[in-house]
């Protein structure tokens, strides 16, 4: 794994200074947390750091694991994928908040009338407009949800690092995944991807690391 200038920046401060908390190492950069989410979790999950609830981040001592990385690189969306919640956009802000409850799922995929992706609800938006003292009962979807084209989508064959970068640095719970409708410029959606699907893929790659 080729590691950025940025990276091996992080690496370095760790070394000295571990354990230190992700705060105070984004200090020493002078850059803010969320920049430097991306980085840490790519250092954790190619075992170049390790970190610590309230304790924080510490070199593992790796000066290079090329098993692991190879085998993340390897490993592509569909390899974790899982089906999509889909609505479409006339559903009402109370069946979609009923759905979202029966599905246990953090975020709904909208779409029109010929299955094509317009838009994405999550958690925040249905609590924010059931909570407006509207009529929730009546009020569409599509009023609330985020639309295209402002929706991160991917592909199957997409590297589901990238993806995670994406749910980091764009602090969302989930990403649909989508291909390309025969007919104008529109996306269907045929799985997502999420931070579960995240958690389970480091639990998988910690079981192999431990055979």
């Amino acid at each position: 794994m080729e590691l950025s200038n940025r990276q091996q920046q992080i690496i370095d401060i760790v070394k000295e200074n571990g354990p230190i908390t992700g705060e105070h190492i984004a200090e020493r950069l002078s850059l803010t947390r969320a920049t430097l989410r991306p980085d840490l979790a790519i250092l954790t999950m190619s075992g170049f750091l390790d970190a610590r609830p309230r304790v924080g981040y510490f070199y593992t001592g790796k000066t290079d694991s090329p098993v692991l990385s190879d085998e993340i690189q390897k490993i592509k969306v569909h390899h974790y994928q899982s089906r999509p919640v889909i609505v479409e956009q006339s559903t009402t802000v109370y069946e979609a908040i009923c759905t979202m409850f029966l599905e246990d799922c953090g975020t709904l995929f909208i779409v029109d009338k010929h299955t094509t992706l317009v838009g994405v609800v999550s958690r925040k938006d249905l609590l924010r407009a059931s909570m407006g003292g509207q009529a929730i009962e009546t009020i569409p979807v599509s009023i609330i949800m985020t639309r295209m084209p402002n929706i991160t989508v991917c592909e199957k064959e997409d590297s589901i690092i990238e993806v995670a970068h994406k749910l980091i640095s764009r602090q969302i719970d989930g990403i649909p995944i989508v291909k390309k409708v025969d007919v104008g410029s529109g996306f269907e959606v045929i799985g997502r991807i999420t931070k579960t699907n995240m958690t389970s893929l480091l639990v998988d790659l910690a079981k192999n690391e431990g055979t």
